[in-house]
């Protein structure tokens, strides 16, 4: 516990941010607090990778399960205040889109119990979104996102539109344009 304390302590401090490499961006202007900040459309008709993660009730389950409408994919962690700040816009986008486009917000959180991610969202009024982890990280590395928030869309058929890396107000106008292109 006092490893996994540490380790979020180290991360909040960098600011949600990984190791880095220069991202793709094109639609956007980066801005001082995320290197890279905006859309990326460098991975544009790559799959959905294959690397399982856990569903709401803790089963292993992968994006896969998704196909058939378009999918926003958001990566965040608990310990990372941009992702709070985005995670009540995520809601509502899920709430006003029920069955039209799945939202799916995945925990990066690392080694966390499932139930602490449960609270977590319970906690921020979170009701929507399900209490999807990722407790060892490894879709975070199959999607090379090094950033959090990352958010990406994928098309009914399971193929990347673009990412947006950094937070955004996803019921906002600049994201409804930018799922216009993914057909959501």
């Amino acid at each position: 516990m006092r490893t996994l304390i540490l380790t979020c302590a180290v991360l909040a401090l960098a600011a949600c941010n990984k190791p880095s490499q220069p991202a793709a961006n094109q639609g956007a202007a980066a801005g001082p607090e995320v290197p890279g900040k905006g859309v990326d459309r460098a991975h544009k008709g790559q799959a959905v990778p294959a690397t399982a993660f856990n569903d709401p009730d803790g089963k292993p389950t992968s994006l896969k399960t998704f196909a058939g409408k378009p999918t926003l994919v958001n990566l965040w962690a608990s310990w990372c205040a941009p992702c709070i700040k985005e995670l009540p816009t995520l809601d509502r986008l899920a709430r006003a889109n029920s069955g039209k486009l799945n939202v799916i917000a995945i925990s990066q959180d690392m080694d966390v119990p499932h139930a602490s991610v449960v609270a977590f969202l319970k906690a921020h009024k979170i009701a929507t979104l399900g209490s999807y982890q990722d407790p060892k990280m490894a879709l975070s590395g199959a999607l090379n996102a090094e950033v959090l928030p990352t958010s990406i869309l994928y098309d009914a058929k399971g193929h990347e539109v673009w990412r947006y890396v950094g937070d955004q107000d996803w019921t906002s106008p600049a994201a409804a344009k930018l799922f216009a292109e993914g057909g959501a």
